[in-house]
């Protein structure tokens, strides 16, 4: 029996909507099942290192044989939004996938803001921007998510730890602590 776990949302004191995303992600995740993936969030997860964010993986699972759904069917905006929706398990390794595909520079902003908003992830993009911006304060994707407003509650607590976000550079063959580039 599997211990019950809890949601980034009730973590975070607010409630979950009925999530016209959340019911594309279920029925993308029967189409393109994923190896023992007993959660939407596992099933997230696969599909992000698919598409290249490797900051996360999930332990013993090969992703040779997965074939995730197409950018025309579930865009990289829509991924990013889904792993940070309130919805899903309070599980905020995961967060980083989201971050690192932000962080590459690759996303279209305005289409990312609606469905963030839509899907009531507004808040956690602004925490995770205002982790990115301490490593790269000029980052345009994170400075003008950073700058977002919303109708939800902010998020106060910190979600993940900047560093968590980030690499040090090495120097010389050594590690430079003094310097962090984020993950892309």
């Amino acid at each position: 029996m599997q211990a019950e776990q809890t949601t980034l949302a009730r973590r975070l004191g607010v409630s979950a909507h009925v999530s016209p995303l959340r019911k594309k992600l279920t029925r993308l995740q029967e189409r393109y099942p994923g190896r023992a993936t007993d959660t939407l969030e596992d099933w997230l997860t696969d599909v992000a290192n698919a598409r290249g964010a490797r900051i996360v993986l999930r332990p013993g699972i090969s992703l040779s044989d997965f074939r995730g759904p197409p950018l025309e069917e579930l865009t990289m905006e829509e991924l990013i939004v889904a792993i940070c929706q309130p919805h899903c398990l309070d599980r905020p390794q995961i967060l980083r996938l989201a971050a690192q595909l932000i962080s590459r520079g690759s996303v279209r902003l305005p289409w990312l803001k609606l469905i963030a908003e839509r899907e009531r992830a507004t808040p956690v993009l602004v925490a995770l921007a205002r982790e990115a911006l301490r490593v790269d304060p000029s980052h345009t994707l994170w400075l003008g998510l950073a700058g977002l407003k919303t109708r939800q509650r902010p998020v106060t607590q910190r979600l993940l730890h900047w560093t968590r976000l980030a690499d040090p550079e090495m120097e010389n063959g050594r590690c430079n602590a003094t310097r962090w580039r984020l993950v892309a």
